[in-house]
């Protein structure tokens, strides 16, 4: 049913309107019933110089050949040009969608699929869908429609004739339709094999500098040689099959032809000539059919893996009367014994060996509920609480659980038991566009863009006047940032402060921020402070730190271990009790 659904709104997408299509319809009737009439006056110009008639007679039926001829190649053109039109308008929209569809979907999704894999899928798998969509309009509507009219003529001339063509462009039809239905595989193939190169590519290019600073280059060239010999074996099986058949279908039409010509033997010299240009006429459709069929093959495999994207749906539910957080002030969170797991079925490490940042097995998806799909708990029992304006410190090794816990605060993940409330209220029933203004999470990874300074303030959003971004970059220590010049090469302290002005901007009642500091030097990790200090005045707060020190102003702490919260309660009470687990951790990070 989902497939079926994805199918109907692919079409939706890419129909023209009906003005469009109309005048397409039009076209490429004419297209076809212009050469259907030219044969006609063949015939009357061969038995008319058969039987003596005057010069000008001959020269009208000539020029009347003539004029249908170019009138049918200006339909043709015409035709190509509107279906070129309508195609594209069609993809364009449908690029469109699925882009936005694709950012839709949550990061479990993402993590199993790169961005090189997503950029084949929206744009390569979309132009093949663009270039078929314009040969099927030129060569095989109109061939079909050719092919029919033909058969019609050819068999009002003589029937028998043209059961003959009837009974043999039907075997020539249903021996295609068997080797579409063997190529088809091999075409899909060959796109998910370039698929995977791409995203191979993309990944290896985007992590060039780790690559080559840590000597990988040799060991990325061979896993280079396996994608490129993927993709060539499965293109080399996907154009064999291509090849075999377009081979088989000329040796059919060279048979068919000799057979045709041998029957119009006992026809009149005009009739045999009709029948012998109609028999011609016949092979161009069927040939032009022959050659999209690779188009066809590359356009089907690109329609189901388009499909298929587009019959994945968000883990986050929707829900059905969303709520919306307070507009303003500092808001509350409690976690209310909340358990979480990733996706053990995602395929993280046997396609994606390059680390991209992402921390605390992020690169799995959420986990599904079924039991196979069950991976090891990150998170059990966590229950914490917040009142609002007051700030959580979060601490403990690698991989005990903070980062996951941020994303579910921020509900970019839902927990698989328990509650996240925010503001009071739980989490999936928020209104998605109220979330996001009253949540705002900071991580040490920073998305630029290649756009100006505004655009990378505004996230390309509507912005709320040169004043208020001109105050937020300056509140942070931006205070010379032209609004408008490209935004450039930056430092990694830079980068961090235009996320704290990021956040400044949308003016949430609560923050999540992610290990901000933690690599930069002291003078930028003390201009980082100040701007924490700043965002978070007014705000309820939790922040992630591996650097103690950096936690020195929080209201409270929880010290995270194996998914679990082993310590939690006012820093200063932590403190005063020295074999408690942060005041060791403080003690040690102080000899």
């Amino acid at each position: 049913m989902r497939r079926a659904t994805s199918g109907r709104h692919l079409l939706r997408l890419l129909l023209p309107g009906p003005g469009p299509a109309a005048l397409l319809a039009l076209t490429v009737a004419a297209a076809t019933a212009l050469p259907l009439a030219a044969p006609q006056f063949t015939r009357r110009l061969v038995d008319g110089a058969a039987a003596g008639a005057d010069t000008r007679r001959l020269t009208l039926l000539a020029l009347a050949y003539l004029a249908l001829a170019v009138a049918g190649q200006a339909a043709r053109t015409a035709t190509a040009w509107l279906a070129g039109k309508a195609a594209w308008d069609g993809t364009d929209r449908l690029r469109e969608h699925l882009a936005e569809h694709a950012l839709g979907l949550d990061l479990a999704f993402h993590a199993r699929h790169t961005p090189g894999e997503l950029i084949e899928r929206v744009d390569g798998d979309v132009a093949a869908i663009a270039d078929f969509l314009v040969a099927f309009l030129l060569d095989v509507v109109a061939g079909v429609l050719l092919l029919c009219g033909v058969i019609a003529v050819v068999s009002a001339v003589d029937p028998r004739v043209g059961a003959i063509l009837l009974a043999y462009c039907a075997l020539v039809g249903l021996g295609m339709v068997h080797a579409q239905r063997l190529a088809v595989p091999s075409a899909t193939r060959a796109r998910a094999a370039g698929a995977t190169l791409y995203g191979f590519l993309e990944e290896r290019l985007a992590g060039t500098e780790d690559l080559r600073a840590n000597g990988a280059g040799e060991h990325t060239v061979r896993r280079f040689h396996q994608a490129s010999a993927a993709l060539w074996r499965t293109g080399r099986r996907a154009s064999a099959v291509g090849s075999s058949v377009l081979a088989a279908t000329g040796v059919a039409f060279a048979a068919g032809t000799a057979l045709m010509a041998g029957l119009s033997g006992t026809l009149g010299i005009g009739t045999a000539v009709l029948l012998f240009q109609y028999t011609l006429m016949v092979r161009t459709p069927f040939e032009r059919l022959i050659d999209q069929l690779r188009h066809y093959q590359t356009a089907l495999a690109g329609v189901a893996r388009v499909g298929d994207l587009l019959a994945e749906r968000r883990a986050l539910t929707v829900p059905a009367t969303a709520k919306k957080l307070p507009a303003t002030g500092p808001l509350s969170l409690e976690l209310d014994g909340v358990d979480f797991a990733y996706d053990n079925s995602a395929p993280d490490s046997a396609h994606h060996d390059t680390h991209r940042g992402t921390h605390d097995s992020a690169r799995k998806g959420p986990r599904n509920n079924g039991p196979d799909s069950a991976g090891e708990p990150v998170l059990r029992g966590i229950t914490l609480a917040l009142a609002p304006g007051e700030t959580l410190g979060l601490v403990g090794r690698s991989g005990s659980g903070k980062t996951t816990l941020a994303r579910l605060v921020a509900r970019l993940y839902d927990p698989t038991a328990g509650t996240v409330r925010v503001g009071g209220l739980d989490l999936r029933e928020v209104d998605t566009a109220s979330l996001r203004g009253g949540i705002a999470m900071v991580t040490q990874d920073v998305q630029l863009f290649a756009a100006t300074v505004r655009d990378n303030l505004t996230l390309f959003r509507p912005g709320p006047g040169d004043e208020r971004l001109r105050a937020v970059l300056a509140e942070v220590g931006l205070p010379d940032w032209d609004l408008d010049a490209p935004l450039g090469k930056v430092s990694a302290g830079q980068a961090q402060l235009l996320a704290f002005a990021r956040a400044l901007l949308a003016d949430p009642g609560l923050v999540v921020l992610d290990e901000v500091s933690s690599r930069l030097d002291p003078a930028t990790e003390r201009r980082i402070g100040r701007a924490t200090a700043r965002l978070l005045t007014g705000r309820t707060g939790v922040l992630i730190a591996h650097r103690l020190a950096s936690l020195s102003q929080v209201d409270r702490i929880a010290v995270l271990d194996g998914g679990e919260v082993v310590e939690h309660g006012r820093r200063e009470e932590l403190l005063a009790d020295p074999a408690g687990r942060f005041a060791r951790m403080l003690a040690t990070v102080s000899r």
